[in-house]
């Protein structure tokens, strides 16, 4: 009975061992790899997201022209079709032609230029946004991309180790020193390994279509194994960080431009109450004479704004109003980019925290346990549960480690799109803001 339980133990752990070493010759041939640059580059020239605010912004710069420019002259004309009465003919005018400009001598064509030009600012600020937080998120993509291939490794390498225990562990079964049910716990952490590891798959296809997105490509496109990057925090001050982003995150530049504009629409409600002058110029002519202008007239006409007084002190309260709230909105916005900017810090420090522990510390603690667990217990001093313990510790501190240095590595990232200024190079470019050396 005993054979027969050996037997089914080895067929068992075989064959799982078997289609991993299947699966490994199965597996794609290496493709190109990815740089964190390459990533960036094609980001910022092919992005939809990207595209599109670029174009509205064109957009806002052409209302700027539109808004700076006079009324457009008006023209009219008439001619007698028929007249059913019996006069002489000149005593009536029988065509005429009236051209009538009105000309801005209050500004307010000016004004409202000021306005679609703060207007073109805010949505220029939003070309800032979406390519910070384009990039931002490119670049955690990337990193994640990167964490996934680290911890398929851990897992190949586990996975290897975990092998090794089931041969040692298969052994003293075959002579008596352990019991079958070491063996079958090799094999149960095996089988989780492997589930493990389709998880970890499915992260990696997560994060390289994320990334195909970003770059405007089909999201079933292969992308290589990314470069070996390290990123760090840029080498500033919190009072130096703080003054970048009040004076460069979009937001806060967006609430400034509204003020602009709610001030221009505030001084445009005060000038509603004086009228702009029409000029127009009109030529007559009459059928029995051979000139073709028989008459010339010239005239002004303007609108009367004074008859209604209510509806005018209406729009400039309203004007006043929506200045006061733009200013709440900036004084909030402020506000609110100092809350993320701290929060960000705070997300960086802690995640460098963790990464300096786990890479100077936990790690290497755990890697020197499992060694010497591994020689108690071939030894005969620990047990078989003290080596498989050992064994899950050490592999899950490395795979924690290396989740907290994506994380770092992305909080670090996202730092820029926070404060709304560049702290890393882009392709073709110096960096703006001085690192840390690497």
């Amino acid at each position: 009975m005993k054979t027969i339980y050996q037997l089914l133990f080895y067929l068992a752990l075989t064959s799982i061992l078997r289609a991993e070493e299947s699966g490994d010759a199965g597996s794609e041939a290496p493709r190109a790899r990815i740089s964190l640059r390459e990533v960036t580059n094609v980001v910022l020239a092919n992005n939809p997201a990207i595209k599109e605010a670029e174009n509205r912004w064109r957009a806002a710069q052409e209302r700027i022209r539109q808004a700076n420019a006079w009324d457009d002259p008006r023209i009219a004309g008439d001619s007698r079709v028929r007249r059913y009465v019996d006069v002489p003919p000149n005593a009536f005018m029988d065509q005429s032609l009236a051209v009538e400009q009105l000309i801005p001598i209050t500004g307010k064509n000016l004004v409202r230029g000021r306005a679609a030009a703060a207007d073109a600012l805010s949505i220029f600020e939003e070309v800032r946004r979406a390519e910070l937080d384009v990039i931002a998120r490119a670049r955690a993509s990337f990193f994640r991309l990167a964490n996934a291939y680290e911890q398929l490794e851990i897992n190949s390498k586990n996975l290897v180790s975990l092998r090794q225990i089931a041969d040692i562990s298969r052994s003293k079964y075959e002579t008596g020193v352990e019991s079958a049910a070491n063996v079958l716990v090799a094999e149960t952490d095996y089988s989780k390994l492997l589930e493990t590891r389709r998880d970890l798959e499915r992260s990696l296809s997560d994060a390289e279509s994320q990334l195909n997105t970003l770059m405007n490509r089909d999201a079933f496109v292969p992308i290589g194994a990314p470069v070996a990057v390290s990123i760090n925090e840029a080498n500033l001050s919190l009072s130096g960080l703080r003054a970048i982003t009040l004076a460069q995150r979009p937001e806060v530049n967006m609430a400034r431009a509204k003020i602009d504009n709610e001030k221009s629409k505030l001084q445009l409600a005060r000038r509603a109450w004086i009228p702009d002058p029409a000029l127009m110029v009109k030529g007559q002519r009459y059928n029995d004479t051979s000139q073709a202008v028989s008459e010339l007239d010239a005239g002004v006409s303007f609108t009367v704004p004074w008859v209604n007084p209510g509806k005018y002190s209406a729009g400039v309260r309203e004007a006043r109003a929506s200045v006061a709230a733009a200013e709440q909105g900036f004084d909030r916005e402020q506000k609110e980019a100092l809350r993320l900017l701290r929060d960000q810090l705070e997300k960086i420090e802690t995640t460098h925290h963790h990464v300096d522990l786990f890479r100077d510390k936990l790690v290497p603690q755990a890697r020197q346990a499992f060694e010497a667990t591994r020689l108690s217990y071939e030894s005969g001093k620990a047990t078989f549960l003290d080596w498989i313990s050992a064994q899950r510790n050490v592999r899950d501190i490395e795979a924690t480690g290396r989740e907290h240095l994506a994380d770092y590595q992305v909080a670090v990232a996202e730092l820029e799109a926070v404060i709304g200024a560049e702290l890393y190079a882009r392709p073709a470019q110096q960096p703006k803001i001085e690192r840390k050396s690497q």
